[in-house]
């Protein structure tokens, strides 16, 4: 019986960190399969052994888990207190390279029917015809050569191993797509070419093991990007050459920049580039790196450094790299219902309208999986605007109760800044969280607002004009406040916000000042500047120690300026 339930998949190859349009197509897959109440299914396709890796792979399950894109079926895995994935029924494995035998299997079938061929040329004897046709200025597609080889006699010389790739005998009629989002796609017969189904080394195609796979685990709905598109009457052809079903297919638009390039991991390289030459830094400043292969890497476009080395050259550029892939998005602080919000809104319309008749642009994974159709998603590609991506973010965080934005804050700084876990509990974060959420539209942006507390007491530095106005400006008055407050202050027992505000009204009042002018003395003297969160919070993060420490520096700094201006 045919399966009449929607499953889609979406399958990655473990190459690095997943990315940003690779998120947003699992993101869509997600919804298809929810919106039709079927299963999602996630495969590694790993059989490109020398750039496959275990972390690679992990890093991708992770990044899809804290998207929150879990998937049904699937490697298993535990994150955050969820176990995703599974084989209930009985499809896997969900690795490639532990399926070589499926397709083998399938490819045997084939060689047999007489619908691929095995072809044992050498490489050089390829080339030699491809430089021909080039010289002829012909298009060049294998000549099938291999076919004048009787049938019984290809089976037995792969049988004795043979070196050899296998063909697929590609059909002399049109292959149509049907396109969910395109239409009808129909590519001619003179523009295919018998391509490899499997290749020199024994391991499969990509054309061939994802066709395979798809079928074999009851996919019923390949939804991917365009530039697939091109591949797609490729498994058409292997699909009814193994007599398979074909799936319906959506082939979601490109994500650009906004200059019209197509995003790419290529752009962090591009940046560092850029700033190297805009340095006119000739030699290599990180000693791993050796000024041969800077110099190279500088004059070869194509040239990419290890991620590694490229964020360490960052760091010492002070320069940030444009965020490409998932991870970059999650170490620079953006929260994921914001950054699937966005996505999801790259190439679909939602077509429906707020109460004010705006169209509807926020919303969260459940509308998602309730109202994903194909039929919002246009053809033209999308621009990545991280503007506005921002912006979400922000409004996003500043939603956020203020416990649930300090357990996130908390969260990430464990992972992505241990300055601050190291420094600050959850609690502590929960104290200054009214006043940070509303400042930042990233994560990360909290550190800039909380910077005075993460330096050491004697490393604070006085901004000149803000201590001349608060502290020496009408006679030093600030200054003599100052040292008052200071006193009182070293007293307070109970070091809370809502105490120190009280405190800082009452003392206000005795000395018959506004509350601006000993709040701005203070907080010149523990943080450098004029501007920080609400005093109450600035101190309490501190401690009563710190806050002491920092007056008294504070004043010893006044102190000795007025005494250079005297002198002078």
């Amino acid at each position: 019986m045919a399966n009449t339930e929607t499953i889609t998949r979406f399958a990655p190859s473990p190459t690095g960190h997943l990315h940003i349009g690779g998120a947003r197509t699992a993101l869509l897959c997600w919804a298809q399969a929810k919106a039709n109440g079927g299963k999602f299914l996630l495969r590694i396709e790993d059989t490109d052994q020398q750039r496959s890796s275990q972390a690679s792979t992990r890093g991708i399950l992770e990044d899809l888990a804290w998207l929150g894109i879990d998937w049904d079926e699937g490697p298993e895995m535990e994150f955050e207190g969820r176990t995703l994935g599974g084989d209930p029924r009985d499809v896997g494995p969900f690795y490639q390279a532990q399926r070589l035998e499926l397709y083998n299997k399938s490819i045997r079938q084939l060689i047999e029917e007489g619908k691929a061929y095995p072809a044992f040329e050498k490489p050089e004897e390829l080339e030699a015809k491809r430089k021909e046709a080039i010289a002829a200025k012909t298009g060049y597609k294998y000549d099938r050569s291999a076919l004048s080889i009787p049938l019984d006699e290809r089976i037995a010389r792969i049988d004795a191993g043979e070196d050899h790739v296998v063909r697929l005998r590609m059909p002399d009629e049109p292959i149509t797509v049907h396109d969910q989002i395109l239409g009808d796609v129909t590519v001619k017969p003179e523009e295919f070419d018998d391509f490899i189904i499997r290749k020199r080394d024994g391991f499969p195609t990509y054309h061939l093991a994802v066709t395979v796979d798809d079928a074999l685990m009851g996919v019923t709905c390949v939804v991917r990007g365009q530039e697939h598109l091109i591949n797609t009457p490729r498994h058409i052809a292997i699909q009814q050459a193994l007599g398979f079903a074909t799936p319906e297919y959506a082939h979601l638009p490109l994500i650009f920049n906004q200059d019209g390039s197509k995003m790419s991991k290529r752009d962090k390289d591009k940046t560092a580039k850029k700033a190297v030459r805009d340095a006119k830094m000739e030699h290599s400043p990180i000693s791993e790196i050796g000024h041969e292969d800077f110099a190279g890497w500088l004059r070869d476009k194509t040239r990419q450094l290890p991620a590694d080395r490229l964020n360490e050259l960052a760091g010492v550029l002070a320069i940030e790299l444009p965020e490409i892939e998932v991870e970059d998005f999650r170490s620079a602080g953006y929260l994921p219902s914001a950054l699937n919000n966005y996505l999801a809104l790259l190439g679909w319309n939602p077509k429906t309208k707020n109460e004010d008749g705006t169209d509807l642009e926020h919303f969260g994974m459940d509308y998602l999986a309730g109202n994903f159709s194909f039929r919002g998603v246009g053809s033209s590609p999308s621009k990545f605007d991280r503007v506005k991506l921002l912006s979400f973010n922000g409004d996003t965080i500043a939603a956020l109760s203020d416990e649930a934005f300090a357990k996130v804050w908390h969260d990430w700084s464990l992972r992505h800044d241990h300055g601050i876990s190291e420094r600050f509990s959850e609690t502590d974060l929960l104290t200054l969280a009214p006043a940070v959420k509303t400042r930042c539209k990233t994560l990360r942006d909290g550190r800039k607002v909380i910077g005075f507390a993460l330096i050491h007491d004697c490393d604070v530095e006085f901004d000149g004009k803000s201590v001349h106005k608060a502290l020496i400006k009408s006679d030093g008055k600030g200054l003599e406040l100052l040292k008052l407050f200071r006193d009182q202050i070293g007293s307070l027992e109970d070091f809370t916000p809502d105490a120190i505000e009280a405190m800082v009204k009452c003392f206000a009042e005795s000395n018959e000042v506004g509350m601006g002018k000993i709040a701005q003395p203070v907080r010149v003297a523990v943080t450098g500047a004029a501007v920080s969160p609400a005093l109450g919070q600035t101190l309490a993060i501190l401690g009563r120690d710190s806050v002491v420490t920092r007056i008294d520096r504070c004043v010893e700094h006044v102190g000795a300026m007025t005494n250079s201006s005297n002198e002078g």
